[in-house]
């Protein structure tokens, strides 16, 4: 099982509650900003600016707004500028925990995040510790009941996806990061909109949390998500959905 579909699902029920925070909106400017500066502000020309666009338009982001951010990348408008940096580190149990994020001063990030490791029972970790656990992929998760599980094989397939997997109450479809732009078109022109849809890090192998360590790491990974610099947070752990639900409750 997959503690990864889980997760995104679960958050997902609680979707309005980050926007109402401003979260995902501040996540997906800086992401508009960094894609645009990396490779221009044409979506057709830039594949990562393109899924960028079609998150902050799920999200109903003002078109005004994604225009503006994608102008602060071009230099067209003045505007912060961010680094791209990867932290690793350990959370409760052992469970492996990698951090991206977006920061215009990585020191201070860096402290931070060290702060919060540190408060919910994990330690930052030098580079390379624990990458190695994990796969960079196209990662697309559907609630079962919003899809037809033959229609969506042979849709994604075509596509270019690799594998559609099982989890309970969502399918979850992996395929390379290069494949993902067009897997995600090919679920939308079914009419699915999915839980979670982002070139990911996928573990290779999960680690089993209950009881107190499983209730710590979902306490570290809300504060992690909630921290302004983070823009995704990928663990290996594997937690039951009711542990879940009563550790956000």
């Amino acid at each position: 099982m997959s503690g990864h579909s889980k997760w995104a699902s679960i958050k997902h029920k609680k979707g309005a509650l980050d926007a109402k925070r401003g979260k995902i909106f501040s996540r997906i400017i800086k992401e508009l900003t960094v894609a645009a500066r990396a490779a221009g502000g044409d979506p057709d020309m830039n594949p990562r600016l393109r899924t960028i666009i079609a998150d902050a338009k799920a999200a109903n982001m003002p078109a005004d707004n994604i225009k503006r951010a994608i102008r602060r990348g071009t230099g067209e408008e003045p505007g912060v500028s961010y680094e791209e940096a990867q932290y690793e580190g350990y959370g409760p149990g052992g469970a492996a925990v990698i951090i991206d994020v977006l920061t215009d001063n990585k020191n201070r990030t860096v402290g931070e995040l060290r702060h919060l490791l540190e408060k919910h029972a994990g330690n930052l970790a030098a580079a390379h510790a624990v990458a190695w656990m994990f796969a960079k992929k196209g990662y697309i998760v559907v609630e079962k009941s919003k899809a037809d599980e033959e229609k969506l094989m042979a849709a994604v397939l075509e596509a270019g996806a690799d594998d559609l997997q099982d989890d309970e109450d969502n399918w979850e479809v992996f395929s390379a990061p290069d494949a993902f732009p067009a897997v995600h078109d090919a679920v939308k022109q079914l009419g699915i909109e999915p839980v979670t849809a982002q070139v990911s890090m996928i573990p290779q192998n999960y680690v089993k949390l209950e009881g107190k360590p499983a209730q710590q790491m979902v306490k570290l990974m809300e504060a992690l998500e909630d921290h302004d610099d983070v823009q995704h947070v990928w663990s290996n752990f594997d937690i039951a959905e009711k542990e879940i639900e009563a550790s956000l409750a």
